[in-house]
């Protein structure tokens, strides 16, 4: 930062003084390293910091002497930044430096999600919340934004952070910008949407990132920067309002909602099998299963989870909801697998899992519909639309995927467009930088069509039915034999933009 902060100080400089032949140095550089103050966690790192700020001083002074042509250099060293070695969501930053002395805040904070974070660490945030509700489900960057946010009250220090993308998709968004928005009067002034960001650490390792600029005041300069890749560069865009998901918006907080906002099916979870594998087939172990147990056939049920959905592939299950203690008797291979799955959950460390030993038949959670529309809960974000399908209770729906029981093809068609699709590229969760679909933050907060009407209701429709029609065109092999040598396409084939026949578009 510091570096790149004397670079543009020597722009400045260069432009400034270009045609003046005789300027001392010493009086016109401004910059210098006892303005920069920092809080390293490590001991290390901090004392590394020291130095390098030092060392990066004395080499931007040479490239200045270079520019100039004097020497300058600040020798011996009396100046030096303020690096302290303390956590920084335990110190008090005031007493590092005064808010009313600064003038901007600047960092990437850990990268630690909700879901893997040490006990005291949660404590932190949720500390650093005063227990708002929701304030558990938070990622550590959280802690970052609400500590600075109230740092900069009743100033004009401008903040930015590099962060996950998490903190502006899904069920983070409303709990953490609610705190910024309504209780510290924070406004965003830059943001970059997503980007995949390799930093220098050991690993190189890839996250998806966003960059938040905001004060605690407005301005009519305001800028987001969009990747059409996120590997690539940003274009610049100017915004009238950038709102907690990173679009040119009113402010508006999407919060999780246990019902839909509309009179439509509710949405479930798929079946959970908690079983270690042992009640599940692929096609090869489906084959070899029933020529040693024939008689289980009735039991064996196609398995709907969205990875082989999506790519035209199919898994099997043991389905034994219902099945008679006699019939199980007379099926000893499937016995061993009852056995194994009572000693998968038993064998936990999880009381929660253990208790479910009592019921081996059976998958932990059960939400089997009789008809339905499926959803897969993680899909590629370079699909132009998330596919669903349509299924029924032969098909058992796993707890990768979500259903619609009951679903038809209004709701189908509804939830195939591009206006569904724009809610959920700006609401949805991701997982890195794909789609997480969620049925309290995406379904049950979509605004769907009020009182349409028959004609309207019968044009979805159609439109449903022929996105189902061209599908299974390229799905299915056609009794002329061209289809079955090209082997059928999976919805992975038919939804990638590359290959995406123009009667899906």
């Amino acid at each position: 930062t510091y570096r790149e902060l004397r670079l543009l100080e020597l722009e400045i400089l260069r432009t400034q003084y270009k045609n003046q032949m005789a300027t001392q140095i010493q009086d016109i550089i401004w910059l210098d390293v006892d303005m920069m103050f920092g809080i390293e966690y490590e001991e290390f790192p901090a004392q590394i910091a020291q130095v390098a700020m030092w060392l990066i001083d004395h080499q931007m002074n040479m490239r200045i002497s270079n520019e100039f042509g004097q020497y300058f250099a600040r020798l011996p060293l009396k100046k030096a930044a303020t690096i302290v070695h303390a956590d920084a969501l335990e110190t008090d930053w005031q007493s590092i430096v005064p808010s009313n002395e600064l003038s901007y805040i600047l960092g990437n904070p850990p990268f630690i999600g909700s879901k893997i974070m040490k006990q005291n660490q949660r404590d932190q945030i949720v500390k650093q919340f005063e227990n708002a509700d929701g304030s558990g489900v938070l990622d550590y960057v959280t802690g970052w934004y609400i500590k600075a946010a109230k740092y900069i009250q009743d100033t004009k220090i401008k903040v930015a952070f590099v962060s996950t993308n998490s903190i502006v998709q899904g069920e983070q968004t409303s709990i953490l910008w609610g705190q910024m928005l309504n209780k510290y009067g924070i406004k965003i002034h830059f943001a970059h949407r997503t980007f995949k960001w390799k930093n220098e650490a050991k690993g190189n390792a890839a996250v998806y990132c966003v960059i938040v600029g905001f004060a605690n005041y407005d301005t009519n300069n305001k800028s987001i920067f969009e990747y059409e890749d996120i590997k690539g560069e940003a274009h610049e865009l100017k915004a009238k309002n950038i709102n907690p998901y990173l679009v040119d918006a009113k402010d508006l907080l999407i919060d999780k909602s246990s019902n839909p906002i509309c009179n439509v099916p509710k949405m479930s979870f798929g079946n959970m099998p908690l079983d270690g594998g042992h009640l599940l087939l692929s096609d090869e172990e489906k084959i070899t299963f029933l020529q040693i147990e024939p008689h289980a056939e009735k039991f064996i049920k196609p398995l709907i989870s969205a990875y082989e959905f999506l790519n035209g592939q199919k898994r099997w299950c043991i389905w034994l909801v219902g099945a008679e203690p006699s019939e199980l008797k007379k099926l000893p291979e499937v016995l061993k697998r009852v056995e194994a799955v009572k000693k998968f959950r038993l064998n936990s460390v999880a009381p929660s899992t253990q208790k479910f030993a009592a019921t081996p038949t059976l998958f932990r959670d059960r939400n089997q519909p009789e008809t339905y529309i499926v959803v897969p809960r993680v899909s590629s974000e370079n699909r132009p639309y998330i596919p669903f399908g349509f299924f029924d209770k032969d098909s058992i729906v796993s707890d990768t995927c979500m259903s619609i029981p009951n679903g038809n093809l209004f709701h189908f068609g509804v939830l195939m467009s591009a206006m569904h699709m724009a809610w959920v590229k700006t609401v949805c969760g991701r997982l890195e930088s794909r789609y997480r679909y969620s049925k309290d933050i995406v379904y049950n907060n979509y605004p769907w069509p009020q009182n349409p009407t028959d004609k309207q209701i019968k044009a979805i429709e159609a439109a449903a039915q022929k996105v189902l029609d061209v599908r299974t065109s390229f799905q299915l092999p056609s009794d002329g034999g061209l289809s079955a040598e090209r082997g059928g396409s999976s919805l992975a084939d038919l939804y990638d933009p590359l290959t995406m026949p123009p009667d899906l578009v």
